[in-house]
């Protein structure tokens, strides 16, 4: 077997790069009202439990603690607890295939579903299966597949991206959601309300003939555990079970970074997850599975682990702590980036402060150079990280090496241009002090108010969306030197 190391995801395929920067789309993204009310609304809803489950526990922090060094010991040692696990899935009777980038893998799971016949899949909620874009694959093919997760039923039918990792249609409302089933399900009940209840039941009937029929399912998993080979996914609906038990054939795609040694080990993530996650105590459904059971469940089963970029992020020696993320989307629900933008502005299906490292180290920093400026580093994020990903310096790492990169240009940018000639300013005492007296000419703008509100091009960029100062009437040196002077005069 070959091993690729180290590789980027590449371009063209999935959706992890953007076609807009994050400031651009953010700009979008804010103008649309409705939007902002949806997300604040959820995500306030979401930090609320969040808040009172944990409270219940005395030792979270114990717990947090816990989580990060089971998750950096095992990405310490992620060859040999990937081999066992696929020694372990083997050994059951499942067959396990290595992509090293979404076209291996896409190309994997199509090759799978034409050897079974079958001209349709239905699918369990999976994050790396959007990072690839297996929908658009298996479409290609002449393949249907069919989003069982009623969020990722809702985003499918409205033609739509997820914009959260836990909640994809998050920035949807009910009456929206309504309209979409009323344009997009042929059997629909014309008088359905916007009623919970009605819009989940017209869901069920809607996807019931499907998990009936289909003989081939697709899935992801929550966690991999290397021991004894089995897979899990955790969901609050159902459906996930529905599909991990009714179908000849199972597919599951699973990131590298998802395994675990052992069945232990989810005794510390299956706390953490669902308080973080979903702000319940335990996940409503817990489905594990390993390898072929004869007569029970499906017959066939598959596991394809993705790297796609992860085993760049691993030699990182900071980086890699980004693939401690299990998903939970803790840190998107305290973003106030993400409460005003949503998650589409990112460009990547994964949005948010874990979104804005984890993509550019699956991509390559430049291929998502804007993400690591989409935060205001206020530190939400890590406390609210179940396994204590230290995402603001992680952000800071990120932008200092797109700093880098752009110092290698012909060409340099207007911000080094700018950065150089302040450089050359400061360098020089008298140079500096000249420049802090031209400042105050400043002082004719903002007189009433006190701030810079409006800057001619090419300074307008920054005023656009801040205020600068007013210029103090006397310089720092000026201050000092009357400062001192009549200390020294009354001594």
């Amino acid at each position: 077997m070959t091993t690729f190391l180290g590789v980027p995801a590449p371009r063209g395929v999935g959706h992890l790069r953007g076609e807009k920067s994050f400031p651009d789309a953010a700009r979008q993204a804010l103008a649309d009202s409705q939007l902002r009310r949806n997300l604040g609304h959820a995500t306030r809803t979401i930090r609320s439990k969040r808040a009172s489950v944990v409270a219940e526990l005395d030792d979270w922090e114990q717990l947090r603690l816990a989580g990060s060094a089971l998750k950096a010991a095992t990405m310490a040692r992620l060859d040999e607890n990937l081999e066992r696990l696929e020694r372990s899935v083997t050994a059951r009777g499942g067959v396990v295939h290595w992509a090293r980038d979404a076209n291996e893998a896409n190309s994997i799971v199509t090759r799978l579903v034409q050897e079974t016949g079958e001209r349709e899949v239905v699918k369990v909620k999976s994050m790396a299966t959007q990072e690839i874009g297996l929908n658009e694959a298996l479409e290609a093919a002449g393949i249907a597949a069919h989003e069982t997760d009623l969020a990722e039923l809702i985003v499918q039918l409205g033609g739509d991206q997820p914009s959260h990792i836990l909640v994809p249609a998050i920035h949807r409302n009910r009456a929206e959601i309504r309209e979409i089933f009323l344009r997009t399900m042929p059997d629909v009940d014309p008088g359905l309300t916007a009623e919970p209840r009605r819009l989940a039941m017209a869901a069920r009937a809607h996807l019931r003939e499907r998990f009936l029929r289909a003989k081939v399912a697709i899935s992801g998993a929550n966690f991999g555990v290397a021991d004894t080979g089995t897979l899990l996914v955790v969901e609050s609906e159902g459906n996930g079970r529905m599909c991990l038990t009714l179908p000849e054939t199972l597919i599951t795609v699973m990131g590298i970074e998802k395994v675990v040694p052992t069945w232990q080990d989810l005794e510390v993530f299956l706390q953490l997850l669902p308080r973080s996650s979903t702000g319940e105590r335990m996940n409503p459904y817990t489905s594990a599975w390993t390898g072929v059971t004869p007569g029970d469940g499906p017959q066939a089963f598959h596991l394809v682990l993705l790297d796609n970029g992860r085993t760049a992020a691993l030699a990182d020696e900071l980086g890699r702590s980004a693939l401690h993320c299990i998903k939970c989307s803790a840190c998107l629900n305290v973003c106030p980036v993400y409460e005003r933008t949503g998650g589409h502005a990112y460009g990547s299906v994964y949005p948010g402060p874990i979104g804005a490292v984890l993509s550019p180290q699956l991509t390559g920093v430049e291929d998502n150079a804007s993400l690591p400026y989409a935060s205001s580093l206020c530190g939400a994020c890590f406390d609210a990280c179940p396994v204590r990903i230290d995402i603001p310096s992680l952000l800071v790492k990120l932008r200092a090496r797109h700093v880098d990169e752009q110092r290698k240009r012909r060409v340099p940018t207007p911000e080094a241009v700018v950065m150089a000639a302040a450089a050359w300013v400061m360098a020089d005492p008298k140079r500096f002090a000249a420049a802090e007296k031209a400042s105050r000419a400043g002082r004719l703008l903002g007189r009433k108010s006190g701030r810079i509100s409006a800057l001619p091009p090419p300074l307008s960029a920054w005023t656009a969306s801040r205020d600068a100062p007013r210029p103090p009437a006397k310089t720092f040196r000026e201050w000092w030197a009357r400062e001192r002077g009549e200390r020294d005069n009354r001594s």
